[in-house]
């Protein structure tokens, strides 16, 4: 299985932790607490959701970014307050300074009913998903995005463990989560309009864990802590998770988001399906009991979920 990814992005069978395997867990967690305090980055095996459904997510994410603008215009973004909807290409900004990005995405949030009290008082990133004219579509994003937010919940399980906390520490904090599922096309492009563009520009996540599902086109590169850039090989039926910056705050900086990029591949479509798990907007994100001693003072204020992530989408939309 090692053979093939970087040795510096392991490859990790998390069967254990979905199926509560006690003396296995902790054993996954800490190789999975070694890969957050390293390079950041980790692939998933085990994780129990089948190929046929996520196939059937990318299929129908292709038939989206393939129908005319018509179609994915009435879902157009309605920013980074909501999170939700089509944001056309060049319509993001990732790394300050640089050219817009070369892609096109589509942000699906928590479903909510019509009479959720956090949507009637339009409460920070809770707001109606935007569903295009495409069938099946909403049934199976909606699916899938269950199934990847116990996945991430699940993860969590393993980064308690592995912090010396209470297995259960996490799971108040994502009951009703800002998590995202985006859908991400890459168009083929040769090369760059203007100099320094890329498919997505170097960036750190925002939230606690990414879940990404890849074709296999590839284009993922990974900074490490020398600031060597590796690709990031695609292994089949994995995941390939990282440590976003929420979740470095939490663990003061024990764990680690790393910057990385996309590179569009001359001539080929990419395809990407991201999963952002962020916590619940009320969760409070202060210096974890076990992250802190006297060679290691809090280095960050406590902040709630929302505003937290509040600050670190509007600079990306920003004209």
């Amino acid at each position: 299985m090692a053979s093939y990814a970087e040795p510096q992005i392991p490859v990790i069978d998390v069967t254990s932790l979905r199926t509560r395997a006690i003396d296995a867990e902790h054993a996954v967690a800490r190789e999975i607490g070694n890969a957050c305090r390293g390079i950041g980055f980790f692939y998933i095996t085990g994780h129990g959701i089948a190929p046929e459904r996520l196939a059937g997510v990318f299929r129908l994410s292709q038939e989206f970014f393939k129908a005319p603008a018509s179609v994915k215009n009435q879902t157009r973004f309605s920013g980074p307050a909501d999170n939700r909807g089509f944001i056309s290409l060049g319509g993001e900004t990732l790394e300050p300074g640089k050219p817009p990005d070369l892609k096109e995405a589509f942000n699906i949030g928590l479903e909510l009913a019509a009479d959720d009290p956090d949507l009637l008082a339009k409460r920070p990133f809770r707001a109606r998903n935007l569903w295009p004219d495409v069938p099946q579509f909403r049934a199976t994003m909606l699916d899938y995005f269950d199934c990847v937010w116990a996945l991430g919940v699940t993860l969590h399980r393993a980064f308690a463990l592995d912090l010396g906390l209470d297995l259960a520490f996490f799971d108040d904090k994502f009951k009703k989560p800002m998590a995202t599922l985006r859908l991400l096309h890459y168009p083929p492009i040769d090369r760059p309009s203007q100099p320094g563009q890329l498919g997505a520009g170097v960036h750190t996540d925002y939230g606690n864990v990414t879940l990404l599902a890849t074709d296999t086109t590839g284009g993922l590169m990974v900074r490490d802590r020398s600031g060597q850039w590796l690709d990031a090989p695609v292994i089949p039926d994995a995941f390939i998770c990282n440590i976003g910056d929420c979740l470095m705050r939490w663990t003061n900086d024990i764990y680690v988001s790393t910057p990385h990029k996309v590179v569009n591949p001359p001539g080929r479509d990419r395809y990407s399906i991201a999963f952002f798990l962020d916590p619940d907007p009320d969760a409070r994100v202060e210096c974890l009991p076990t992250c802190t001693d006297a060679t290691r003072p809090i280095k960050y204020s406590p902040v709630s979920a929302a505003d937290f992530l509040r600050s670190r989408l509007e600079p990306t939309y920003a004209t």
